[in-house]
């Protein structure tokens, strides 16, 4: 069975997995150096303390009447070893050639004088014994029990403490090198060349730099790009504006008959193409509009009644008395599509005004038409869409009147959504900010 292992899926996981690993090995090995070395001075000086210890004691015991030597033992006694009075625990003679170190420093410190030997005691944690006889006969044992050097208390919370910091540094360092990631990847999935563009902060690092640079620089592009286009169509509509004039000139001087009328209504489809063709063209400039404070009640009744004194059944429902700042050539020609589109296909709209969250207000248009399919919801607002129904004479239709109402709700700050509704029909529904649509 093969272990594989997997690599986060984020860069942020990444560079944090990278730099702890790297942070807590490198802390690792310079820990281990450390107490290593500590290790080697502390078994220097305790062997050295030893070697002195143990000589003065059983020098001490040697010279003491046997009387007094019990009295002397706990004075004597450290924390790894001690003295006994007698012949000790019986054992297993040990290996001088395997023994530790301290038995050494034990020799060293006695000689030769005492006829020293070493046995080891069985047991689960190492323990061994030197015996020997004082110049009286007396036996004599030291009783050893090896133990790691003692660690010091606040070690564990220095370590945590390190642990701690190491992580702090790791988001630190990554959320520095992620931070400008992201904010590119935001500024690119908001990128939208029909709205105002939203520029990268050009400072930090000389890397983060060149790419704001470099962004700000594509954004640019961009926006010429599509200026040059919505120039170059609103150029070609408006030069065919003249030619379609003289042909319906000269069509007015043909006899009646068919041929006529059919000439009559391809000359005039194509006049409204070229007027819709220039005014998609000049929507994408809806931003040049001075905004002003309207009332909206106000300004959809008017809308409203232009429509009703025409015979067109449009009507509106849930008015709230908000003044909003806004474009209002703007704002109308998008209500104005919407509901031709309404009265197109349904023949009769209903425009409704309600709250809608963060501060929003949310102008629906409604109708009882044949609705659209679920793919075609976005699609019908791109430039030149038309669905099946709407390609027909009857119908008409350029396919530009959603695009431009979506232009403008963008130019405006808003948003236009479009959805089916419960029962049948379509429902346009465009967001405005309360607070002022005309920033930018």
């Amino acid at each position: 069975m093969s272990l594989s292992l997997r690599w986060p899926r984020t860069l942020a996981s990444r560079l944090s997995l990278i730099f702890l690993i790297g942070l807590i090995l490198a802390q690792g090995l310079s820990f281990g150096v450390q107490y290593y070395e500590r290790y080697q001075s502390a078994r220097s000086t305790m062997l050295g303390n030893l070697e002195t210890d143990v000589s003065t004691s059983v020098a001490i015991l040697d010279r003491l009447p046997a009387a007094e030597r019990p009295a002397w033992l706990p004075k004597l006694a450290r924390r790894n070893y001690g003295y006994l009075l007698d012949e000790g625990q019986p054992g297993q003679p040990m290996d001088l050639a395997d023994a530790p170190i301290s038995v050494s420093s034990i020799q060293e410190a006695i000689g030769q004088a005492y006829g020293l030997t070493f046995q080891q005691i069985p047991g689960p944690q190492m323990h061994y014994q030197a015996h020997l006889r004082l110049r009286d006969g007396s036996p004599l044992t030291i009783d050893v029990r090896p133990a790691m050097t003692p660690l010091s208390p606040w070690l564990p919370m220095v370590l945590l403490g390190q642990l701690a910091l190491l992580i702090g540094c790791t988001w630190l360092a990554v959320r520095i090198a992620v931070g400008p990631l992201t904010r590119l990847a935001q500024a690119v999935e908001t990128l939208d060349p029909n709205a105002h563009s939203v520029r990268l902060d050009e400072k930090g690092p000389t890397e983060v730099v060149h790419a704001a640079k470099a962004f700000n620089a594509m954004q640019d592009r961009i926006a010429a790009y599509l200026k040059e286009r919505m120039q170059l169509l609103a150029a070609i509509s408006h030069d065919l504006q003249t030619p379609i004039t003289r042909m319906k000139l000269r069509a007015e001087f043909m006899d009646e008959g068919i041929e006529r009328d059919k000439l009559w209504s391809d000359l005039s489809e194509m006049e409204h193409l070229v007027r819709e063709g220039v005014a998609y063209a000049r929507s994408i400039h809806g931003a040049t509009e001075a905004s002003c404070r309207i009332s909206l009640d106000a300004f959809l009744d008017s809308l409203v009644f232009d429509y009703q004194d025409t015979g067109k059944d449009v009507q509106l429902s849930g008015k709230n008395a908000a003044v909003i700042d806004t474009r209002p050539h703007a704002l109308r020609r998008v209500l104005v599509n919407l509901v031709d589109n309404a009265l197109k296909f349904a023949g009769a709209a209903q425009i409704q005004v309600q709250l809608a969250g963060n501060g929003q207000l949310a102008i629906q248009v409604l109708d009882r038409g044949p609705g659209l399919n679920e793919q075609e919801l976005a699609e019908v607002l791109k430039p030149f869409y038309r669905v099946e129904s709407s390609r027909n004479r009857e119908t008409g239709g350029t396919g530009l009147g959603l695009a431009i109402a979506q232009q403008l709700a963008i130019a405006m700050g808003g948003s236009l959504t479009l959805s089916n509704r419960d029962g049948g029909g379509l429902c346009a529904e465009l967001r405005l900010n309360r607070d002022g649509l005309s920033r930018a």
